[in-house]
């Protein structure tokens, strides 16, 4: 019988399910008012936790060496799959992006995919080219052109979020494999002039930026979001006001039961609750580093790596936004916020992670 790192399974399922929990009280007020029915976002959310659970527990089972067979096409699927969506008649469009692909009854958005298409690539494309990956021309910068390929097409939709999350965990996982640091620096230092211009030169970007910096100035617009948040945790304080009990989801706290989804914790949980939740995904990242450092082989361990990476990442970047430590990105808080595309994905990337820790030195 496989052996799978029981603590992360757990953590996986205990998250996902307040996820639903908290997706429901966060929006049951304004689904009843915009949808006229208070279950709206809580059965389709309950859906995709049932059929996520499904794919987590079908990748488990999967030997994730299985996986290197579809790295090559799988990352050019989700290439393609970021070009359909500025199609008319496929894409959808909100608020400005292009980001969505219609399907019947569901928007899928291919660059919550293209996270792990690019993770199971690179995991295998490091594995591959192991002795190459020390040498700027042959195994740094081929790396660096895709990567450039992949943001351009994240930037087009504009969702700067995605595009900075890939970039990140690319970093780590050539960094893991051996990279030489002062070549990452020097990409690094390169890039910052870039993401000066890409956020300065936008004027919803640039806008966030100060109000970050001084929400007050703009209260009632580009500040509005952040203040909303913290009134919300602090309207919780230590113990909250009690599950369902929360005021600014109820039509104060934009996007309350997508990005803003901590701050409802906050508010009807507490410090209390919001810590536990963190605790959480440091334990799940924690097992998940462990999974890496005890893997043998490469592919798996860079498989770990990645996944890994990505889920801490976008926790904490979108702890760090709800609480005003981060300037205000629109980025998914893992198995909590409102999302079918996010929540299949992580899902997904569990299960890999899980198989991985059933092949971990000391287990059969």
């Amino acid at each position: 019988m496989e052996r799978y790192d029981l603590v992360i399974l757990l953590m996986a399922v205990a998250l996902t399910c307040f996820g639903v929990v908290m997706v429901y009280s966060a929006s049951s007020i304004m689904a009843a008012k915009k949808f006229h029915d208070g279950f709206f976002f809580l059965k389709r959310q309950g859906l995709y936790a049932l059929v996520g659970f499904g794919i987590m527990a079908f990748t488990m089972t999967v030997d994730y060496e299985k996986w290197r067979r579809w790295a090559v096409p799988g990352l050019l699927g989700c290439l393609v799959l970021l070009v359909l969506v500025f199609v008319p008649g496929i894409g959808g469009t909100a608020k400005g992006a292009s980001r969505w692909i219609r399907l019947p009854g569901f928007n899928f958005q291919p660059s919550e995919l293209a996270k792990i298409a690019l993770i199971v690539y690179m995991a295998y494309s490091l594995d591959k080219r192991q002795e190459k990956v020390k040498f700027f021309a042959a195994g740094f910068l081929p790396y660096m052109v895709l990567l450039a390929g992949l943001l351009l097409l994240l930037l087009k939709q504009h969702d700067l979020g995605a595009a900075l999350t890939l970039g990140m965990v690319a970093i780590v996982m050539l960094f893991a494999a051996g990279t030489r640091p002062r070549y990452i620096l020097g990409m690094v230092v390169l890039a910052l002039p870039f993401l000066y211009f890409l956020v300065m030169n936008v004027d919803y970007r640039r806008r966030r930026i100060l109000a970050y910096l001084n929400p007050w100035e703009d209260p009632t617009d580009s500040g509005f979001q952040i203040i909303q948040s913290w009134l919300a945790f602090g309207n919780g304080g230590i113990l909250g006001q009690g599950l369902g009990e929360g005021k600014q989801k109820l039509f104060y706290l934009p996007e309350a039961h997508t990005d803003f989804i901590l701050s409802v914790v906050g508010e009807e949980l507490g410090l209390i609750g919001v810590l536990i939740i963190a605790a959480m995904f440091l334990l799940l990242v924690s097992r998940g580093v462990r999974v890496a450092l005890q893997t043998d082989n490469n592919f798996g361990r860079y498989l770990a790596f990645g996944i890994v990476t990505l889920l801490g990442i976008e926790a904490f970047v979108n702890m760090g936004v709800v609480t005003g430590l981060l300037p205000t990105k629109g980025l998914a808080l893992p198995f909590l916020s409102y999302g079918g595309s996010s929540l299949l994905v992580t899902l997904f990337a569990v299960g890999i992670l899980l198989n991985v820790s059933s092949r971990m030195r000391g287990t059969p």
